[in-house]
């Protein structure tokens, strides 16, 4: 089927020439115009024009800014240089006639699936892959052209379903790895906490022993005698302290003794004789006397105080 039969070439093209000054009602012929690139700006600047014709250029690839060019109905790009689509393809949601005969495509984005207004569609003349390629089928009345476009619609969802299986089965496979290294993570950290539990608990049990082990030590220790200390020790024995106190008592019992002999002396040898005090004291005299008279030693003592 040839194509652009009935379109008037220009030989001479001019890229240059205004888009505006070629837009026909709602039509855009820029065929034949030796394009190697898109000019997808420009064209977004026209959205009357729904009805786009590039065919019989040079165009390698399309820009992804082409995606946007979400008015156009009805796109021509046979006979140039394509070798794959953009990947959001999809978002021309509006197209319905798509005309791609005679490039070097291979296979179609996924996205391709989104052209739900698609009803004609021609792939022949392209090095697609077997499985697309006997999808497509031919495109040589405007019958098959419909079945291809529907036939293609229907095997891109497919691949479109299949893909988002994968993916949501890739994410599921991940959100149970992530599930599974929290958990390990959590027992992780759940077996630290438990050993660092045990060594401060070990820890303590240690510090218990050798307070328990040192205080029995304490008190298994035998006390150690007192060393006898030197003659010439500046602070004084027990046994000199007991000396130094018999020495004391010794002197208060004489001083008494001495006090008490000079009053009976006095109440015996003065003229207070008949005082209360030495009345007590001269019946005191004579009563220790007389139980003493028996020890001859008191009886030398007391022959010798003068009495008289």
């Amino acid at each position: 089927m040839p194509k652009n039969s009935g379109k008037q070439q220009n030989p001479n093209p001019s890229p240059s020439l205004s888009l505006r000054e070629r837009l026909d009602g709602n039509e855009l012929d820029l065929s034949l115009s030796g394009l190697s690139e898109v000019p997808a700006r420009e064209l977004a600047a026209l959205p009357k024009a729904t009805n786009l014709d590039m065919s019989c250029n040079c165009i390698i690839m399309l820009p992804p800014e082409f995606c946007n060019l979400t008015h156009l109905i009805k796109l021509d790009l046979s006979k140039n240089q394509l070798q794959e689509l953009p990947s959001d393809f999809g978002r021309l949601v509006n197209l319905q006639h798509l005309d791609l005969y005679n490039n070097k495509l291979t296979n179609l984005p996924v996205s391709f699936a989104q052209l739900k207004n698609l009803k004609w569609l021609d792939l022949k003349g392209n090095p697609l892959d077997p499985l697309l390629e006997k999808v497509a089928g031919d495109c040589l009345d405007e019958k098959q052209c419909k079945l291809s476009a529907a036939n293609v619609l229907r095997y891109m969802k497919t691949i479109q379903s299949e893909q988002d299986r994968e993916k949501q089965r890739r994410l599921q496979v991940e959100r149970e790895l992530e599930k599974r290294r929290e958990s390990e993570m959590r027992a992780k950290e759940a077996r630290e906490r438990e050993l660092r539990k045990r060594e401060k608990m070990e820890e303590k049990e240690r510090r218990r022993k050798e307070y328990d082990a040192q205080k029995l030590q304490r008190f298994n220790q035998p006390k150690e005698e007192k060393p006898i200390e030197p003659a010439f020790s500046s602070s004084p024995s027990s046994s000199q302290k007991g000396h130094l106190f018999h020495q004391v008592l010794l002197k208060v019992l004489l001083f008494l003794l001495l006090g008490t002999v000079i009053t009976v002396v006095m109440c015996r040898r003065t003229d207070f004789p008949h005082e209360q005090l030495c009345s007590a004291v001269n019946h005191l005299y004579e009563d220790t006397l007389h139980a003493l008279r028996g020890n001859e030693i008191l009886q030398r003592i007391l022959r010798s105080i003068p009495f008289p």
